[in-house]
């Protein structure tokens, strides 16, 4: 059974997904499709979500990159399912 057949929303599957590339330390994934509602990304389909992740794959990474690993584990479903995603990454070493 795929990780993906295991998990109902989209939002379990972003968390799924994030967790299993990223063993992240914390992990927030929030839905803001509603606050986008009339948007013309909303039109297709694909919802408006926000993450805030800490990882130990993040240190010593410049934005740009740890981006690009949240991006790379969740490439397929931005075709369609995800529209925008606000990322807040960090590394434990940059907690308060």
């Amino acid at each position: 059974m795929s990780l993906d057949n295991r998990v109902d929303t989209r939002v379990e599957r972003i968390e799924a997904r994030l967790t299993e590339a990223l063993a992240p330390l914390d992990l927030a994934v929030g839905d803001d499709s509603h606050l986008h509602a009339g948007h013309a990304g909303a039109a297709s389909g694909g919802g408006h979500y926000s993450v805030r992740i800490v990882s130990d794959r993040f240190e010593g990474l410049r934005l740009v990159m740890r981006h690009r690993l949240v991006y790379d584990a969740v490439h397929d479903m931005m075709k369609a399912e995800i529209h925008a995603l606000a990322i807040t990454a960090l590394a434990p070493s940059e907690l308060d």
